[in-house]
């Protein structure tokens, strides 16, 4: 299955495909708002304001596997986002990345772009997975990396015409 035919539901609760972002470079992201990486929510967020316009969807998924750190409900996660960090770029309800619950996008992105050792799994929150305007899964990012060292791959995917 491609990634546009993935159903997700939006944060708000109204299920769709990825459908809408094709053509984009698409940075997903496994988000927690209660995570030590959630100031991340912030690079996140800047690099959506600087380059959405130019081709860059910013897709965050919470997700509560690692060590319970989202809140409990979608509306919680959407406010806090909002309130504590700004977030503007599109969120999604919240998914498991991991084991038989995973989510069907979690799922590819982990066998498309393989962590450390051939990892499949996500280690925790904040792993970051960059697609190309055409579907393909061309990096993941570990949950460490902040948001602006990912900054060049993004330009080099939406090519020499970006400018910050």
């Amino acid at each position: 299955m491609s990634l546009y035919g993935i159903e997700v539901k939006t944060i708000k609760g109204e299920v769709q495909t990825l459908e809408p972002y094709r053509g984009q470079v698409l940075l997903i992201v496994n988000t927690a708002t209660k995570c030590g990486f959630a100031p991340q929510f912030k690079g996140l967020q800047k690099l959506h304001d600087i380059y959405k316009d130019q081709g860059l969807a910013v897709l965050g998924f919470p997700c509560g596997q690692f060590a319970n750190q989202e809140l409990a409900t979608d509306e919680e996660v959407a406010q806090s986002c909002e309130l504590n960090f700004g977030v503007s770029f599109p969120l999604f309800a919240k998914i498991d990345v991991n084991g038989k619950n995973a989510h069907p996008l979690f799922r590819l992105l982990a066998n498309e772009a393989p962590g450390v050792l051939g990892s499949k799994a996500i280690k925790w929150n904040f792993t970051k997975f960059l697609v190309d305007r055409s579907g393909k899964v061309v990096k993941r990012f570990a949950p460490a990396e902040e948001p602006e060292k990912i900054e060049s791959h993004i330009r080099e995917l939406l090519g020499a015409e970006v400018r910050a």
